[in-house]
């Protein structure tokens, strides 16, 4: 793959990341419609994914919830991951670190909107988890992000991830994959997409 075409599929990714589609539409498990039911493969895709949107991992004083990863494109360079993390602790604590098999390495990034152009950076010294607070990983703001992806995600399947807390100690949470929403290559809103401090 030519160094254009991963730009362009990075950029797709980085502006799918950004669109409201992404950032309003946070995945709700719904019963499949009575036709599909014992659909085999996908059935099972939907199982999985239900699940594992209900799922809660502990860690220490946290509590980790609601974790998922979206579908790729094939051959995508990176895909995103979110969760929802509670600090029930008195004392403050910070993700520091996360990895993945799926990855080359996992990035924890934040993205901001800094005159009119949307910005995403790696959080070099972590995600702050105050003490009594929660702190919501989502399309359009924190995530934790997959570099250099090994393998294409794809709806139902599930990505193991190791999560480090300075205080709390490492998780492996188990996120299931799903559906792209607005397509990873929907440029239909304005604006631009910066990569970096």
């Amino acid at each position: 793959m030519t160094s254009l075409n991963k730009s362009a599929l990075i950029t797709g990714f980085l502006m799918a990341l950004a669109t409201s589609t992404w950032a309003e539409d946070v995945p709700k498990p719904i019963p499949f419609p009575p036709t599909q039911q014992g659909g085999g493969m996908n059935h099972m895709g939907h199982e999985n994914y239900a699940h594992g949107m209900h799922a809660m991992e502990t860690v220490g004083d946290l509590e980790i919830s609601g974790f998922y990863s979206r579908e790729t494109l094939p051959n995508a360079p990176v895909a995103g991951g979110f969760m929802t993390i509670t600090n029930n602790g008195s004392t403050d604590d910070r993700l520091i670190a996360a990895s993945s098999d799926i990855s080359g390495r996992v990035e924890i990034h934040e993205m901001a909107m800094e005159n009119d152009v949307m910005k995403m950076r790696e959080l070099a010294d972590g995600l702050p988890i105050p003490a009594g607070e929660t702190v919501e990983l989502k399309p359009g703001g924190y995530h934790v992000m997959f570099m250099e992806l090994n393998t294409a995600l794809i709806q139902g399947d599930t990505v193991s991830v190791t999560l480090e807390f300075e205080q709390a100690g490492s998780t492996t949470i188990t996120m299931p994959v799903a559906a792209r929403q607005g397509g990873m290559g929907h440029t239909g809103h304005g604006g631009h997409m910066k990569h970096g401090s």
